[in-house]
């Protein structure tokens, strides 16, 4: 298919994905079971990535600080800039969208094979509402909780890297973190993370649910669902930073 072919499916699966839910009630249970999966199933991942980017971000800093009229606090302000403004957010996302996306597009790839999306179908339920929308729902609320981990665990590993080491002295360090700090950047992270939430579940979700018969298929659309979903995330990055900073 063409890139407007694809463009307008998705346009007609998220209308109906946002329809009108016959029992609302119905949704929170199944929401609730999204947030764990994803929440609980990522932090470990999400917290062990932070703290070795953290301590690396901040051990190449710091090894680029040759000059003697730089100021060690540069290190921590280094450091805290680069966690909050990309790597919390951007990184973390193209992170997810490997874990969290390739199983949203197998699993709903897997129910399109076996036909259970049919039988929702057949029994006069919104298939993409009662399939799509709690894992969106889900991934965009549980997302901005792993983006606040992912900053605490990184600025941690960062001071870790060069502090614990001995290679920065730790009251410059936590001076560079307080140094000029702008809430904004925080703001500015977690409307990236929420709309990097919605590219992933939504994409992910696409590709899954116009999963062709075959096994095959689901491994095809697992795989096409990280890549599109991590190609989109790098265009809007750019858009969002153009737009808010």
């Amino acid at each position: 298919m063409s890139f407007f072919q694809h463009l307008g499916n998705y346009a007609s699966l998220m209308k109906a994905v946002f329809a009108r839910p016959e029992k609302g009630k119905v949704y929170w249970k199944i929401i609730g079971e999204e947030v764990e999966k994803m929440g609980l199933g990522s932090v470990f991942i999400v917290c062990f990535v932070a703290f070795f980017f953290g301590a690396v971000i901040a051990i190449q800093t710091s090894s680029n600080m040759d000059n003697p009229l730089l100021p060690e606090m540069l290190i921590g302000l280094g450091t805290r800039d680069s966690v909050l403004l990309e790597f919390s957010s951007t990184i973390m996302c193209l992170i997810l969208a490997g874990k969290v996306g390739s199983n949203i597009a197998s699993e709903i790839g897997s129910m399109k094979v076996t036909q259970q999306i049919d039988a929702l179908e057949t029994m006069g339920v919104n298939s993409a509402g009662y399939v799509i929308f709690p894992k969106i729902i889900a991934a965009v609320f549980i997302f901005p909780f792993l983006t606040m981990c992912y900053m605490f665990v990184g600025i941690f590993g960062g001071w870790a890297g060069v502090v614990v080491t001995g290679a920065v002295n730790h009251s410059q360090f936590i001076y560079g973190l307080q140094f000029q700090f702008k809430p904004f950047y925080i703001v500015y992270s977690l409307t990236k993370t929420v709309v990097f939430a919605f590219i992933i579940s939504s994409v992910s979700s696409y590709y899954g649910y116009y999963t062709e018969l075959g096994s095959k298929s689901v491994g095809d659309a697992s795989t096409k669902a990280v890549v599109h979903s991590s190609l989109i995330i790098l265009i809007f990055n750019l858009i969002l930073t153009k737009l808010m900073l």
